[in-house]
């Protein structure tokens, strides 16, 4: 199945927190246990660089966005990335698609730095970012606990080498 990368549109919103639903339930994606609601959502990440997948049908497959890592002016290049895929739709190469797209984006918008917080579990996530090249950075042991079971969380994260050299 062929799809294509695109700007996220307003309408897009409950597929895009239908997906973010299906992350939860697989609990390798994030530490929320539900999922906010679209304005919750809305105010947390960037407008800008917000991307979903789309396939021929019109359906939203994934979605990729990101958050501001801090307040503060000094880092109003640092970004924090999100990608997440529809379980129908993991395993075809989406996940490298929007990160891409990402990552070109956010570069355009004058973003240096952006970080990943991943499970070390969810393989395929740190792969993708690694063929895009980002580092890993570290390992944040017993960061939190999900379902009364503490989990790490691989810190990963990509220097722009056309922004802020």
């Amino acid at each position: 199945m062929k799809f294509i990368i695109r700007e996220m549109k307003p309408s897009d919103g409950s597929k895009v927190l239908a997906i973010f639903g299906e992350g939860i339930e697989g609990g390798n994606a994030t530490f929320d246990r539900d999922v906010p609601s679209l304005e919750a959502w809305d105010s947390k990440f960037f407008k800008c660089c917000r991307f979903v997948a789309e396939d021929q049908n019109n359906n939203v497959a994934g979605w990729a966005a990101i958050q501001p890592v801090s307040k503060r002016d000094c880092f109003t290049g640092v970004a924090e990335v999100s990608i997440y895929i529809s379980n129908a739709a993991q395993g075809q190469g989406l996940g490298l698609d929007l990160l891409r797209r990402l990552v070109e984006e956010s570069e355009a918008h004058g973003y240096w730095t952006l970080q990943a917080g991943i499970f070390p579990e969810n393989v395929a996530s740190i792969k993708i970012h690694e063929k895009l090249g980002f580092r890993t950075v570290g390992i944040r042991q017993r960061l939190a606990q999900m379902k009364g079971v503490w989990r790490d969380v691989l810190l990963m994260e990509r220097r722009s080498e056309i922004v802020g050299n």
